[in-house]
């Protein structure tokens, strides 16, 4: 990517100023700078090929974010109209629960969270796979952290409430967006609208749940987005091409699985946190609604992780699925010990 692109660096390091930025400030004038620096310095990335693909979703991305960042700079206005200070956590003020709302929409619409997720797999089926890394980690972090704070300042039971509705929805249209997709960078853009669903959730109960879950997603992340990158070269744009991919297809496979939390993968350990830490208070539809959008994502990928594997094994034989790459063997590890391992330590807390 960096090779082709020679200020590359350059404007990796502005991305991640402006999420340090709005991340450690609490004025919101300068947390809306971060966000618009941390834009400035994304958007170049996004069209570093020249392709008409990647100019559609710059141009998309740029609109949807520009839209997010008037909702966020009319909401705090809002908010804050009373006490004439753009200050995050200024006592002199009676917020608005309609501010709150307008701010929370704004953020929504930066993460791609329901109900304004419709953007994200259209942006995301544009771009190579090293832009839809960091579309799916790293450009979440600031808004994260903002509704973490949005929260602290309101603890109201409106607000729980529509972070419940955000959540359910969320997760059901991750579930059902993917049931219908053929293209891998969709699907893991409505994945990513699930897990988003699930953080959204964790962040009433618990913020070290919310931060641990999030820390599980990115490594899976990576891990996904860097075997995909690394066995297909961003040519892998249909389901149907996996079939003829290198032998890192199983690694890749498992970790669909993986995020999709199957048991006893890394993915499930991130889940089982949510739904133990949400247990003790009056959640039981909220999770079995989250709960059942996992089983539709889960469904797919064990479909499709079948189909490709016998299909797979017909026409190669079994010699050909070894993962004969220690990059793939340490990553089939890292999902299967990994999430024993993190099981055992909390099950051995709890007795």
């Amino acid at each position: 990517m960096f090779s082709s692109l020679p200020f590359g660096y350059m404007f990796l390091s502005v991305m991640g100023i402006g999420t340090l930025l709005s991340v450690s400030s609490i004025h919101w004038l300068s947390i809306w700078a971060g966000l618009e620096i941390n834009l400035i310095g994304f958007l170049p990335m996004l069209v570093y090929q020249k392709s008409v693909s990647e100019s559609q979703s710059a141009v998309k991305y740029f609109i949807i974010q520009a839209l997010g960042s008037s909702f966020l700079i009319f909401g705090s206005l809002m908010v804050f109209n009373m006490s004439f200070t753009w200050d995050m956590f200024s006592k002199l003020c009676n917020p608005s629960i309609m501010g709150f709302i307008m701010l929370i929409s704004g953020l929504c619409i930066k993460l791609g969270l329901f109900p304004f997720h419709y953007w994200l797999p259209s942006v995301m089926a544009g771009l190579p796979w090293v832009s839809c890394l960091l579309l799916a980690t790293w450009q979440k972090f600031a808004p994260l952290f903002l509704v973490l704070c949005l929260l602290e300042l309101s603890e109201s039971y409106m607000m729980a409430f529509i972070f419940c509705i955000i959540s359910m929805g969320s997760t059901l249209i991750g579930g059902l967006g993917g049931m219908n997709q053929t293209q891998v960078r969709a699907l893991l853009a409505y994945s990513s609208i699930s897990h988003l669903g699930w953080m959204m959730f964790a962040l009433l109960h618990s913020e070290w749940t919310m931060k641990m879950y999030l820390v599980i997603y990115v490594l899976i992340s990576v891990s996904l987005f860097m075997s995909l990158w690394y066995s297909d070269s961003g040519s892998m744009k249909n389901m149907n091409n996996l079939k003829n991919s290198s032998t890192s297809q199983l690694t890749i496979m498992l970790l669909l699985l993986s995020l999709g939390g199957l048991p006893p993968l890394l993915g499930f350990v991130s889940k089982w946190l949510v739904i133990v830490a949400s247990t003790t208070g009056p959640w039981s539809i909220v999770i079995f609604v989250l709960i059942l959008g996992s089983l539709m994502s889960l469904f797919y990928y064990l479909s499709l992780f079948f189909l490709l594997f016998l299909s797979s094994l017909k026409k190669y034989g079994l010699n050909q699925l070894e993962a004969n790459n220690s990059f793939v063997v340490a990553i089939n590890i890292l999902n299967i010990t990994g999430g024993l391992l993190i099981l055992m330590v909390g099950l051995l807390s709890s007795m």
